[in-house]
């Protein structure tokens, strides 16, 4: 029974993006896109912004002050990912 190789993406959240463009310069990828905004009522929103079907995704998002919004922003990628129908999703919580 082989293994199917499948591809790798990851996703910053709005926290720390330049620590998830150094982990993507070390692995030799493109750092996956994804479109956060605010609603107009504040709420948070993100658009993915590429097909993650079948992938395994890793979100880099670390949990700094502002604790809640970087953690309701983190459950909102995995919720979008999980949606897109992303094979895994894996959280880098630095």
């Amino acid at each position: 029974m082989g293994t199917a190789k499948r591809e790798l993406k990851i996703f910053s959240g709005t926290a720390h993006p330049a620590f998830a463009r150094r982990i993507c310069s070390e692995l030799g990828i493109e750092l996956a896109t994804a479109k956060h905004f605010r609603f107009s009522d504040g709420e948070i929103g993100l658009s993915i912004e590429e097909s993650v079907r079948g992938a395994d995704v890793f979100v880099v998002q670390p949990t700094c002050n502002p604790v809640n919004e970087n953690l309701v922003e983190l459950l909102i990628m995995i919720d979008a990912l999980r949606r897109a129908s992303a094979y895994r999703i894996n959280v880098v919580i630095p």
